[in-house]
């Protein structure tokens, strides 16, 4: 993951290039809302450690912006607490759109049902602006398991009942929901072994100790086309782009696991409308640079166009799907 996190860190450089015509091409709503946002520096907050993909896109962010206000944009990595930290920051920040929060889907969607004392309403505190990006999950299967499909999965674990095991990155974990989803979709009994971290999780599922893996599809890729692992499918509705030459469960008949790794733009409660539209047409604008999303894609990654009250109304969506697993399978944090 690593490799691929080094990887992402060219769009930074590459923003920078791609981005020259921002400032002519972002149609403020108005004059007030543009002098307003231009007046002072902007401040993204990523709560998490310096190359990893929030801190990334968080500079993909930045350098946009500033191309367009002709502003200073500082990212400022705040990590601590699991994220909490930084999120601290923006949810205390003045509300005027100028101190933004770049935040991956656990943290909004299902820490507030997985963390006692989870210090924030995600409703009261944030206010959505958009999506960002994303990056499909799929279900691999170690090629000695030979299984070649989720048919053939679901018919050997019923077959097996409680007798095969998917590997996650950690107990409460996106991907460990993912395979909760799964068995409640599917009807079939899977043991789940949690590691720290998808890396010690992947290397296990290759060796063979673990059958079954819920991955991010940029970690699996490789190992797909190399015969190492088998692809049973996407977790989302349709296919990835990176490779569409791989089902997604929905189509194979499992349906309703729709499970992406995605990130996120925020800004404090009491920021005015007109300038959290402003600032997702700004940040769609950035990330639908053609040479931005080819660089997206080559790392599983694709751009997101969503208005503030649909990223709101998607993050309300997934938060309630994640609570209803957590509470019905009595899921605690580590």
């Amino acid at each position: 993951m690593m490799k691929l996190f080094r990887c992402l860190g060219g769009l930074v450089l590459l923003s920078g290039l791609v981005l020259q015509a921002s400032a002519q091409n972002s149609s403020p709503l108005s004059t007030a809302v543009e002098k307003g946002l231009a007046a002072e520096r902007f401040t993204i907050v990523a709560p998490f450690p310096a190359g990893g993909p929030v801190d990334v896109l968080s500079r993909v962010l930045a350098d946009g912006l500033q191309k367009v206000y002709s502003q200073t944009v500082v990212v400022e990595n705040l990590p601590g607490a699991q994220g909490n930290l930084g999120m601290d920051k923006v949810k205390r920040a003045k509300p005027d759109g100028h101190t933004l929060l770049v935040i991956p889907a656990g943290n909004l969607t299902i820490n507030p049902a997985l963390m006692k004392n989870f210090p924030f309403q995600i409703e009261r505190d944030f206010v959505p602006i958009t999506m960002i990006a994303k990056a499909p999950n799929v279900l691999v299967a170690n090629a000695q398991l030979q299984v070649k499909n989720a048919k053939e999965l679901i018919d050997l674990a019923k077959a097996k009942p409680n007798t095969l095991s998917y590997a996650s990155p950690g107990i409460g974990s996106g991907l460990h929901l993912a395979g909760e989803l799964f068995k409640q979709q599917a009807g079939v009994d899977l043991l789940h072994v949690p590691y720290k971290g998808t890396a010690p999780a992947l290397n296990d599922v290759l060796g063979g100790s673990v059958p079954l893996m819920f991955s991010n599809l940029p970690a699996a890729l490789p190992h797909i086309r190399s015969g190492k692992l088998v692809a049973i499918g996407i977790t989302d509705s349709v296919r990835s782009a990176v490779a569409p030459d791989l089902l997604s469960l929905q189509e194979q008949g499992v349906r309703g696991v729709v499970v992406t790794s995605w990130y996120g733009l925020l800004a404090s409660a009491g920021t005015p409308a007109e300038i959290t539209q402003q600032l997702a047409k700004d940040t769609q604008f950035i990330f639908t640079q053609p040479q931005i999303k080819e660089q997206l894609k080559a790392q599983g990654l694709s751009e997101v166009l969503q208005k503030p009250d649909e990223f709101a109304a998607y993050i309300a969506q997934e938060t309630a799907t994640w609570a209803k697993i957590i509470r019905a399978k009595h899921i605690e944090a580590e």
